[in-house]
């Protein structure tokens, strides 16, 4: 085997163990950018959910009748 061919092996190898890294390393990427996607979708999902809580909490307090306030009210001033 001559000094080109075992060179160009070498090449071929490297080329071969580089190109095998970097689909290792572009999946380790997608899943990471799939991962953050989740988080955060379901992040602002809890968002909404919250909002929305607040919003029906809001209404529920809205549609219901004032309490009254008996701090400072004698028994006797309740039946006139």
């Amino acid at each position: 085997m001559g000094d080109f061919e075992r060179n160009k092996d070498q090449v071929q190898a490297g080329v071969q163990a580089g190109a095998s890294l970097v689909g290792r390393i572009t999946v380790i990427i997608t899943d990471a950018i799939g991962s953050i996607a989740k988080e955060v979708g379901d992040f602002v999902t809890d968002g909404i959910e919250m909002r929305e809580a607040a919003r029906a909490a809001r209404l529920d307090e809205s549609t219901r009748s004032p309490e009254i306030d008996m701090d400072g009210i004698e028994p006797d001033e309740l039946y006139g």
